[in-house]
C-alpha cells in the first residue's frame, strides 16, 4: 500500500516520505489472539494530524510514546470503512462495509497509510451527513467533549486557544452545555465569533492581555479552559500582585482546567521519573495548593489531559455532530494532500502551534463525500 514513512527522529522534511510498497497491515500481525478481538483493519480515508504525531517524531518522548522501530506510520486519528474484523467477537457493533472515525490508543501511529489497524475501542459509526474529512477532524478533537463535561449551566467560560483544533470545537460543546457566555482568545478573532465556533466575543492575543482587561475583572469568569499553556502563570502573576483575577478564586467556585503540565507546553521525557516530575509532582502539589491555603487568592487547579480509552468518548462527539450541535472545524489551508509535501507541510502546520481547527489529511480522493 501508499503510505507515510517516518525513517527516524527529527526533522519532517528530513525524516518523513509517502512511499509504495509499504505492507498492508491485517489482524495477524497481532500474535496475541486474545489482543486481536479488539482491533480492525480500516480502508484510511483521512487523518487528522495532533500535537501527540508531531511529538513522537520529535524524540523528546521516545522512551515513553517511540515507535517500536522504524520506519514506522504516523498518526493515529482517522477514518475510513471496515476492511477486516476479528474473528470469534461477536459483540463488536461493526460490519465490513461501515464508515467509521477512529482515535488513537496505545500511541499515535499507524494510521497515516491507504489501510489502518486501529483499536475497535475507540472507534464508532460515521453518522450520515458528515464526511470522512469532517469524522477524521471530530474523532481527534472529542477530548473537547470530555472537557466540556466540567462547565456548568449558567457558567462564564474562557477558553485560550480557541481556534486550535480542540479549541474550535471546545466552544461550540461547551455552549451545549449550557454555558451563558463564552470568550475565546485567539489571534483569528473574527473566525471565533463566526460560526460555527460562534463565541461571544474574543480576545486577541498580539493586540491585548485578556488577563489584564478591566471588564473581565470586574465580571470574572467562572472557568477558565488553558489549551494554550500559559494562564496558570498570568494568574500566578497577577496573584502576586495582589490585583483583581479574571477568573473567581477556588473559594468562590472558580476553576482553571488545562491540558498543559504546570511547568509549560514544552517538556521532554525519557523516564518514567521524568513524568513524575514533570506531570505528577507538580500537578498534585497545585491541585493541593489551590483547595486549601491558596482557594482565596487562585482558581481551582485541574490537569484534563487524561482521555478515557473508551467508545463514549467518540460516540458522544459524533452524536451531537449528528443533532447539529457540534460542527467539525477542518483548519482552511487543508485537507491536505496525501504526498509526501502534503503530509510534511501538515505536520509543519501542527508544530507552529497556529493551527486553525484541525489539520486534516486526506488519504482517499473521496474522503471529502
Amino acid at each position: 500500500m501508499r503510505a507515510a514513512q517516518g525513517t527516524d527522529y527529527g526533522d519532517v522534511g528530513a525524516v518523513m516520505s509517502v512511499e509504495d510498497g509499504v505492507k498492508v497491515p491485517r489482524l495477524a500481525d497481532i500474535p496475541n489472539k486474545k489482543k486481536r478481538r479488539d482491533w480492525m483493519v480500516i480502508r484510511t480515508h483521512a487523518v487528522a494530524v495532533a500535537p501527540g504525531d508531531c511529538r513522537v517524531l520529535s524524540g523528546i518522548t521516545r522512551e515513553l510514546q517511540g515507535p517500536p522501530s522504524f520506519p514506522y506510520v504516523p498518526c493515529g486519528d482517522c477514518s475510513g470503512v471496515v476492511a477486516e474484523l476479528p474473528e470469534g467477537n461477536d459483540d463488536l457493533p461493526f460490519e465490513v462495509g461501515d464508515r467509521v472515525a477512529v482515535r488513537f490508543v496505545e500511541g499515535p501511529r499507524g494510521a497515516l497509510g491507504e489501510y489502518s489497524l486501529v483499536s475497535t475501542k475507540v472507534a464508532d459509526k460515521i453518522p450520515e451527513g458528515i464526511t470522512f474529512d469532517e469524522a477524521a477532524a471530530l474523532a481527534s478533537a472529542s477530548p473537547a467533549t470530555v472537557l466540556a463535561d466540567s462547565v456548568r449551566p449558567g457558567e462564564r467560560v474562557l477558553v485560550l486557544g480557541a481556534r486550535g483544533g480542540v479549541g474550535s470545537h471546545l466552544c461550540q460543546v461547551v455552549r451545549d452545555r449550557g454555558a451563558s457566555y463564552v470568550v475565546g482568545v485567539t489571534r483569528s478573532p473574527k473566525d471565533v465569533v463566526a460560526e460555527p465556533i460562534s463565541c461571544d466575543e474574543a480576545v486577541d492575543y498580539t493586540r491585548e492581555d485578556v488577563f489584564s482587561l478591566e471588564r473581565f475583572q470586574r465580571e470574572p469568569f467562572d472557568t477558565v479552559i488553558d489549551l494554550a499553556g500559559y494562564a496558570d502563570a498570568r494568574l500566578e502573576e497577577m496573584a502576586a500582585k495582589g490585583g483583581p483575577l479574571i477568573v473567581k478564586t477556588a473559594a468562590n467556585g472558580g476553576r482553571l482546567l488545562s491540558l498543559v503540565p504546570p511547568i509549560g507546553p514544552i517538556f521532554e521525557i525519557h523516564s518514567f521519573w521524568q513524568v513524575m516530575l514533570v506531570f505528577t509532582f507538580p500537578i498534585l502539589r497545585k491541585m493541593f495548593t489551590t483547595r486549601t491555603w491558596r482557594r482565596w487568592s487562585l482558581p481551582a487547579y485541574t490537569f484534563a489531559f487524561s482521555i478515557p480509552g473508551t467508545r463514549d468518548c467518540v460516540t458522544r462527539t459524533l452524536d451531537l455532530a449528528r443533532r447539529g450541535k457540534l460542527r467539525a472545524v477542518v483548519d482552511p489551508k487543508g485537507p491536505f494532500p496525501f504526498t509526501t509535501e502534503g503530509v510534511r507541510d501538515t505536520f509543519r502546520l501542527q508544530k507552529s502551534r497556529h493551527v486553525q481547527g484541525k489539520a486534516v489529511i486526506r488519504v482517499a480522493a473521496d474522503a471529502g463525500k
